[in-house]
């Protein structure tokens, strides 16, 4: 197997899918140099030398309402990506495609690449165990291999005939940051002397709209109560210049006067903050793994949310909740989705009782199942590269 003609196409649509796909991309380079990797991307990946036909930033959207919104958009995307494939001369046409989570485009493009005879391994599972169970049709008829990230969906999946391995979350092999409490504290004009709490509204625009202003409305309640306080807001690397721009005035209009810092290393947020309030989704599991309490809040449009309340099946939405099986972490959803309710659920985590303890212990255990599986050394990224080193060397033989 020549590794100097390889062509492998990556796709990740949102900040968390994107990242991941920036650390695999740093593998395969390692194990495949002079391969050309092309497909759908955010800036990071771009860094790396890889090919944007798409950008990342341009397909994320939330929830069942907001998708159909933007449907026309996205599919333009999606013909983008389907073109770029087609019309790819014998020498650059792709060897093998990797699609990392973002089922609503992945789903349709795996069945493009099955029809012209290109293997397709999807990376980061669609949750189809919570609900669209139908579309487990798609899965069987056209990805060869579904690599997991959770301990639990290794055997909804091969229960349902698909070649499907739990590889290890990403997340948890990363190192802790690196930067002192003292220095993160002066990069971003923090008093070290203060508690911290981290607001994590989401990673695209719609859920930062939907999130954020609840939880400034908490926060300055939680200021009210709590004098020793400071905020740091996050902001996803996928985000804009245009909707980085939408938060500062979101701050400007909602957040007046409150002690709140935008920061660009959300790890390192977590990692210092007292305590986080999260919206659903990977950040809760970063926070479990930095084992910083928090609490879970969402809210989707309304259409959305009574749609989904008729198809999800599963007791939890937050992941950590799923993974521990019991409610481990608060979870505020929709109208629950409160300022006063945040402070009731989230005030006691500030403190060194009970509660704090409790879920830092459960954390703990979240953090102690994400990471078991796995030979001493090996990480998550390094076993889809392997799987996809292998699917090369079976698809050129």
């Amino acid at each position: 197997m020549s590794k100097t003609a390889l062509n492998i196409f990556v796709s990740a649509g949102e900040a968390s899918g994107e990242a991941y796909g920036a650390l695999l991309l740093e593998e395969l380079k390692l194990r495949l140099p002079g391969a050309r990797f092309v497909g759908m991307g955010g800036e990071r990946m771009e860094a790396l030398g890889f090919e944007r036909v798409v950008r990342s930033e341009d397909v994320a959207v939330m929830g069942i309402t907001e998708v159909i919104r933007h449907l026309p958009r996205i599919y333009g995307e999606y013909r983008k990506l389907k073109a770029a494939v087609k019309t790819a001369d014998a020498g650059r046409r792709p060897d093998v495609a990797v699609l990392i989570d973002f089922p609503d485009i992945h789903l349709k493009l795996a069945e493009e690449f099955k029809r012209l005879g290109i293997p397709v391994i999807f990376f980061v599972s669609p949750q189809l165990w919570a609900w669209k169970k139908g579309r487990i049709k798609l899965v069987q008829n056209y990805v060869d291999r579904m690599l997991v990230i959770f301990p639990f969906e290794e055997g909804f999946y091969q229960g349902r005939g698909v070649d499907a391995k739990y590889v290890g979350h990403p997340l948890a092999d990363l190192a802790l940051p690196g930067v002192s409490r003292a220095e993160f504290a002066e990069a971003i004009g923090l008093d070290v002397a203060k508690r911290w709490v981290g607001l994590l509204p989401g990673s695209r625009a719609k859920e930062i709209l939907l999130n954020l202003p609840e939880m400034l409305m908490a926060a300055r309640e939680l200021l009210r109560r709590n004098e020793d306080l400071e905020f740091l807001l996050p902001l996803a690397a996928t985000l804009t210049a245009a909707q980085r721009a939408m938060v500062q005035g979101m701050l400007a209009e909602s957040g007046a006067g409150l002690p709140v810092r935008l920061v660009e290393d959300a790890r390192a947020a977590l990692f210092h903050a007292r305590g986080s309030i999260v919206a659903s989704g990977t950040a809760t599991v970063e926070a479990a793994l930095m084992g910083n309490p928090f609490v879970v809040v969402y809210r989707v449009s309304p259409v959305t949310y009574w749609i989904a309340k008729r198809v999800v099946t599963v007791p939890h939405v937050a992941m950590v909740n799923l993974v521990a099986d019991k409610r481990l972490v608060p979870e505020l959803i929709q109208d629950d989705f409160t300022a006063a309710r945040i402070v009731q659920e989230f005030e006691p985590l500030l403190l060194q009782g009970e509660a704090r303890a409790e879920m830092m212990t459960g954390l703990a255990a979240v953090g102690a199942k994400l990471r078991a599986g796995r030979a001493p050394g090996e990480t998550a990224i390094g076993v889809v590269a392997g799987i996809v080193v292998e699917t090369l060397g079976l698809a050129l033989e």
